[in-house]
């Protein structure tokens, strides 16, 4: 009897909330429903990474030239936070006299190639014109005499009154004086103007000495490390009596522009657009300093952030976006060269 009681009480109590709702729900006669309000398009998320403060000229690491040579440093003229001028010598290297001495040589020798080229050119001095000229003329009045003789030996041969073989010898010695004349002339004529062949033998002397020297020269360059760009050094790695090594020189850059380099990841990319302003969030320190975005890179790599996160993706794709700081950031960061900071991108 008690169980059939409670049935009872449970399916009044259904079909005294299904009248409730039909109740509610039913609309008056003579009424019209208002409409929801449609919630507007909630603004796109912005973008958020980890990123280094970097100097926008990028850093330049100065080293010894490229070869199997162990170069010493043998001057240093700069120190770390100088600041310095595009082409302006900040080093020598220990080698550097050597290679002045092989530049002075090969300029030597560049002298010398033009200086017999230009005595080959000029043919012989005019002391030597003259006298091979006056050679010629003594050559030629003892041909016309050698010549007399011979024909007055010839004229007296018939009579007798010559003997045939003083004849013969007359006539031997005046061609003799006439080809010591012709050779003479010749001499002359080479004296005057030089062969072409021996002009070009020499020209190329000099063409192969000019380019000794511009070999020379540029490898005593090579011993004198120049500032690429005006900038400030930042870093030292080898002193007077130190070998190069694999961090090379010194470091140089210009602290004028400081950027940050964010790694975005890939999927973050449709968000970004040059122009967009950021903020960069120093650890430590509650101030944020402005920021736009100044270029998207071209090439997708994997992220090198190490995390601690063991559900993190650790072959996750990102790309490198550089931010170009304020003159705010720049002069409190301009010390802070890599160091790491995170940026918030405004959508």
């Amino acid at each position: 009897m008690k169980r059939r009681t409670l049935s009872v009480l449970a399916l009044l109590s259904a079909g005294l909330g299904a009248g409730a709702v039909l109740a509610v729900t039913r609309e008056a006669p003579g009424t019209s429903a208002t409409p929801t309000p449609v919630a507007a398009p909630a603004e796109p998320p912005g973008v958020g990474a980890l990123g280094r403060v970097e100097p926008a000229s990028r850093i330049r690491k100065l080293t010894q030239p490229g070869g199997f040579a162990i170069t010493r440093v043998g001057l240093l003229l700069v120190a770390e936070g100088d600041r310095v001028e595009a082409g302006q010598l900040l080093a020598e290297l220990e080698d550097v006299a050597q290679k002045d001495a092989s530049l002075a040589q090969a300029e030597a020798s560049l002298e010398e190639a033009k200086a017999n080229l230009a005595k080959t050119v000029a043919g012989g001095r005019p002391s030597e014109l003259a006298a091979q000229r006056a050679r010629i003329r003594s050559l030629a009045a003892q041909e016309e005499i050698a010549r007399r003789d011979a024909a007055r030996s010839e004229q007296l041969v018939p009579s007798g009154a010559g003997a045939a073989a003083i004849a013969e010898r007359n006539r031997a010695a005046a061609a003799r004086a006439a080809a010591e004349r012709a050779e003479a002339e010749a001499q002359l004529e080479t004296l005057t103007r030089p062969r072409p062949e021996d002009v070009a033998l020499r020209e190329a002397l000099v063409s192969a000495a000019e380019a000794q020297v511009t070999r020379a020269r540029a490898e005593a360059a090579l011993s004198r490390i120049r500032a690429p760009i005006a900038g400030t050094v930042l870093r030292v790695y080898a002193r007077p009596g130190d070998q190069v090594g694999t961090d090379g020189l010194l470091d140089l850059a210009d602290l004028d522009r400081m950027d940050v380099v964010a790694d975005v990841y890939e999927t973050d990319l449709p968000r970004l657009r040059p122009g967009a302003e950021a903020e960069v969030i120093v650890p430590g320190e509650p101030r944020r300093y402005g920021a736009t975005v100044r270029e998207i890179g071209w090439l997708v790599r994997r992220t090198v952030q190490a995390g601690t996160d063991p559900v993190a993706a650790v072959d996750a794709r990102t790309i490198e976006v550089r931010l170009a700081l304020s003159d705010e950031g720049r002069d409190a960061l301009k010390r802070r060269t890599n160091m790491q900071v995170q940026v918030a991108i405004r959508p």
